[in-house]
């Protein structure tokens, strides 16, 4: 088991700002929780600044980083603490660029190449998935959970393992050496709720 993996929130695809504070507050009050990424699809850039200014402020009161998806150059302007950033959005030195001390993240998928790359360019943590099947978003690659020892073997920039992770399957991950595990509807459609489901993680990583 690795020592400190940490749960690292992703937002619904999609939501209302106002309705989500609600379940969020629930989820921060489960315990620990390493950082919260809002992901939001075919949205404006006024949507992602509303959502951002009122949700921002919850999760960093909580000791939770706030890490936006796709957009190093709203991150700046919002006063986030990160970004994550796919291998078809913002390139790396672009995210860095926009973020000079902020946490960037990087998808990799289920490539070894591409997390070299990244984690020798500086990248605060390295995304590997999708590990499970997951109805959040289309998963490009079905990552191999050996993925997560070799990378912990090699490099000690930190891992997130994603996709599809609920209380049912996280352990194999946590076992394999991530470092961070990135759950959406693991959480929000837990049906005891958001609460409930961070705490379960959270005896889980214990």
């Amino acid at each position: 088991m690795s020592d400190g993996c940490r749960l690292y929130l992703i937002s619904p695809p999609k939501l209302s700002a106002a309705n989500f504070l609600g379940p969020l507050k629930e989820a921060l009050a489960g315990g620990d929780v390493a950082s919260f990424q809002l992901r939001l699809k075919d949205v404006t850039d006024d949507e992602i600044r509303r959502a951002t200014d009122t949700l921002r402020p919850v999760v960093q009161a909580a000791g939770c980083a706030f890490i936006l998806n796709d957009r190093p150059d709203l991150a700046a302007e919002l006063g986030c603490d990160g970004v994550h950033v796919g291998q078809e959005d913002a390139s790396y030195a672009e995210a860095r660029a926009a973020l000079p001390n902020g946490i960037v993240g990087v998808t990799c998928h289920d490539s070894r190449h591409l997390a070299m790359e990244a984690g020798e360019a500086g990248a605060d943590y390295v995304a590997f998935g999708a590990f499970f099947p997951t109805r959040t978003k289309e998963p490009k690659t079905q990552a191999d959970i050996d993925l997560l020892r070799w990378w912990g073997e090699v490099m000690v920039v930190p891992s997130v393992a994603i996709g599809g992770i609920t209380i049912a399957n996280a352990r194999q991950l946590v076992e394999a050496g991530a470092d961070f595990i990135a759950v959406s509807a693991g959480v929000w459609e837990h049906p005891d709720g958001p609460q409930a489901a961070v705490r379960e993680f959270n005896a889980l990583l214990a």
